[in-house]
């Protein structure tokens, strides 16, 4: 499927993963919407071919307002990438007691349910569109992570959001396939996003040491280059493809 003149949807899309996934789109034709909170679209880049509009992946009524302003924009709304999630770290038991309640579901809320909330929502709109070649109208890629296979101590919440995440694949590809609409998603390892600025030179270089090669962190631009190469290839569906250096978590 062609990139060029149709409309993309990118959550998360200030920065990170996100930033780099609607930068890549962008550069190809493609008129990008990138969705999320105020706070970090007043940091973003601003890029040519991509407009910042504030949504939450947990407000459905705000996402149908944004999926409908990307819906409408001229082009056909054919790409949707979910990159929006957070990652807290925190065990069932530890020294402070159990694990917050609340902030497990705030977890699972944005990263598992935020997710389908955008897909549905945005297929409901690109299942609208004229179809092209093999009735083929769009596809969706979600974002999960190595930890929905090998989670580490600390990661149950952010471990079974995207466990969920993974678990949807094939029922959402099956689901979205009388519509023509392909969904795939990307179990990314330890990329050098904002989520790591904060930590030492030190702990950066154990963690590359840790990936069997190549030997470093991924870069937001391989996520990029990986979902281009989805959009591009109409015959992967219903899978999810890890992007790690061939990593396997630890238990810490």
């Amino acid at each position: 499927m062609q990139i060029r003149d149709t409309a993309a949807i990118v959550t998360g899309g200030a920065s990170g993963l996100g930033g780099a996934t609607a930068k890549a789109l962008a550069a190809r034709g493609a008129r990008v919407f990138a969705f999320d909170l105020a706070a970090s679209i007043e940091k973003a880049e601003q890029v040519d071919g991509v407009t910042y509009v504030e949504a939450d992946v947990t407000e459905p009524e705000q996402l149908r307002s944004a999926v409908e302003q990307a819906a409408g924009s001229g082009v056909p709304l054919r790409i949707v990438v979910n990159c929006a999630g957070i990652g807290p770290s925190a065990r069932i038991l530890s020294k402070k007691g159990a694990h917050d309640l609340n902030l497990f579901r705030k977890v699972v809320d944005i990263n598992l349910v935020g997710t389908f909330n955008v897909m549905t929502i945005a297929a409901e709109a690109i299942a609208k569109t004229e179809p092209l070649e093999d009735n083929q109208r769009g596809v969706v890629i979600n974002t999960a992570s190595v930890a929905a296979f090998e989670g580490q101590i600390g990661q149950i919440a952010y471990s079974a959001s995207k466990g969920g995440v993974v678990g949807m694949t094939v029922p959402a590809a099956r689901d979205l396939a009388s519509q023509g609409i392909r969904v795939m998603t990307i179990a990314p390892g330890i990329i050098d996003t904002p989520m790591l600025a904060t930590v030492s030179e030190e702990f950066r270089a154990g963690l590359a040491a840790g990936v069997p090669f190549p030997k470093r962190l991924g870069r937001p631009d391989e996520y990029a280059q990986l979902a281009i190469d989805i959009v591009e290839h109409d015959y992967l569906n219903g899978d999810v493809i890890r992007l790690d250096g061939s990593l396997r978590m630890a238990p810490r």
